[in-house]
């Protein structure tokens, strides 16, 4: 549902507009005029590539990020071969075109305000 941002409005998790889950993966989505935030939660041993992009068909994952790492560590490998670890506290550009999995035992909690979650996924 498209919905006009420029009065006050408020939005939850607890009721997201929709909800996609992949093994190991949970990502609630929040609809806010053209831009979509998400919340995911991925648990250890996670990897893009073998939970999303088997299902989907991608090499890649194509979608940009902008995140905001809550708790638990990922770690994103590029095309070009560039890497980078994020944990607790962190802000994260991802640009399309990256392979990602978590590092270590915890769960991986993350706030998406990319924009482009909303195309994350899809079959």
């Amino acid at each position: 549902m498209a919905v006009a941002t420029h009065a006050l409005s408020k939005w939850s998790f607890s009721a997201p507009n929709d909800v996609r889950t992949f093994e190991k993966q949970r990502l609630e989505l929040l609809d806010i005029g053209d831009n979509h935030i998400g919340h995911s939660v991925t648990q250890p041993g996670w990897r893009w590539s073998t939970h999303v992009g088997s299902v989907t068909g991608q090499k890649l994952c194509g979608v940009r990020h902008t995140l905001y790492i809550i708790s638990g560590r990922t770690h994103v490998a590029m095309e070009d071969g560039s890497e980078m670890e994020f944990g607790p506290g962190d802000v994260a550009f991802i640009p399309p075109g990256h392979d990602a999995w978590v590092v270590g035992d915890e769960p991986n909690e993350m706030i998406d305000f990319g924009g482009d979650i909303g195309s994350f996924g899809k079959r």
